[in-house]
């Protein structure tokens, strides 16, 4: 890159050096861009602006630009922002444009902004937050067919099946918290993209996602998910106290 104009989010940085930081972005134009800013980072979930220069996979980042007025957000939309960013600096690769997850992931914080005002926001939240993970992880190649199993036969209503991300869904006759019953799967046959998920849909892809997401995180859990739980924890105990 030589002073190519980047739009897109601060995802995450950290101190480097006495004046500067490293910073990750996720761009509309390349996806997840890593710098050096020798300013004050921008705020999260704030549209910015700037110029990248720089061949090695650590640019030079000048000419920042805030895009909007700042955004705040409180309670579950802090930590389900947080959740996003960090899967992204996580699990997206390098400059590889991904442009249905960048779509997706601005519209999800705006949506994050009404999360108050919704009338049933848990139901809302877990929509937005797996209507997110669909489109990142079908351009991270992780697209699912919900109509054939491992052995490319097709998914039974009748049948249970457990997923492996390597294999896909497998059928088995043992029950457990991770099976899948062949009338769930098949329920994403009738998905239109763009549509919010039906209750089927969502308990589903809820329990299918985690899985998979859990699965290439490897070794080290997301850190946003352990302080929503602890959250969520001390919140309800604060609750049965009162």
């Amino acid at each position: 890159m030589r002073n190519e104009t980047l739009h897109g989010y601060l995802i995450h940085h950290r101190k480097y050096r006495e004046r500067s930081h490293i910073v990750h972005l996720f761009t509309q134009e390349h996806g997840r861009v890593d710098g050096i800013l020798r300013q004050t980072p921008p705020p999260q979930y704030q549209p910015i602006c700037l110029q990248a220069s720089g061949k090695s996979e650590l640019k030079n980042f000048t000419k920042l630009e805030i895009v909007n007025q700042p955004i705040f957000f409180f309670g579950d939309a802090f930590f389900s922002g947080f959740y996003l960013n960090e899967i992204i600096l996580r699990l997206c690769p390098v400059e590889v444009e991904m442009p249905q997850t960048f779509v997706q992931y601005h519209q999800t914080l705006q949506q994050l902004q009404q999360l108050a005002q919704q009338e049933h926001p848990d139901l809302f939240l877990r929509q937005i937050l797996r209507q997110f993970e669909h489109a990142l992880l079908e351009e991270l190649g992780y697209a699912l067919d919900f109509t054939v199993d491992a052995q490319q036969h097709k998914i039974q209503e009748s049948q249970s099946y457990l997923f492996q991300l390597n294999d896909g869904f497998i059928p088995t006759v043992q029950q457990s918290r991770s099976t899948l019953s062949g009338q769930q799967i098949l329920s994403m046959r009738d998905y239109e993209k763009g549509r919010d998920f039906n209750p089927e849909q969502l308990q589903l892809l809820t329990k299918l996602y985690r899985q998979i997401i859990t699965a290439l995180l490897g070794d080290r859990p997301l850190k946003s998910r352990q302080l929503w739980i602890q959250n969520t924890q001390s919140q309800s105990q604060s609750q049965s106290q009162s």
